[in-house]
């Protein structure tokens, strides 16, 4: 059976249905408590690369089980209408579906960055270890 609608058709289709703010917007607002910025990269790219500062971790094939509250896997996290919830990948494709898959369940509060972790590191903004990003989240539940 042939593919009658490629990937590249569906990352188009998404990006423009889809919020998409550049790594420098993303960036000036890495302290603003109204935004969480959500890596959706696989745990294996994360070791070796690293991710965003405060970044909620939340792996591309459970993130609409998280989202939903019917879901036996959900995250409260998903459920606070007062955040942005800015997504990224690897280069912005999956980042860009995932980002309409949230907008087709609902969620009005959801972008993502355009370019994702590679144009974040070209642009030299802030990254963190996994090590170091585990270490800021236990010490941010430890208070």
């Amino acid at each position: 059976m042939p593919i009658t609608k490629g990937f590249q058709a569906l990352v188009d289709e998404a990006m423009s249905q889809v919020m998409t703010y550049s790594v420098e917007q993303v960036r000036a607002r890495l302290t603003d408590a109204n935004v969480q910025i959500v890596d959706i990269r696989d745990p294996r790219e994360l070791e070796r690369e690293g991710t965003v500062p405060g970044a909620l971790l939340a792996p591309r094939g459970m993130l609409e089980f998280w989202v939903d509250p019917a879901s036996p896997y959900f995250k409260p996290v998903f459920a606070d209408e007062g955040k942005e919830f800015i997504l990224f990948c690897g280069a912005g494709w999956r980042s860009a579906l995932a980002t309409k898959t949230l907008k087709d369940m609902g969620m009005t509060n959801v972008a993502h960055i355009d370019g994702g972790y590679a144009a974040w590191k070209k642009a030299h903004a802030p990254m963190v270890t996994l090590e170091q990003h585990k270490a800021e989240s236990a010490a941010r539940k430890s208070h």
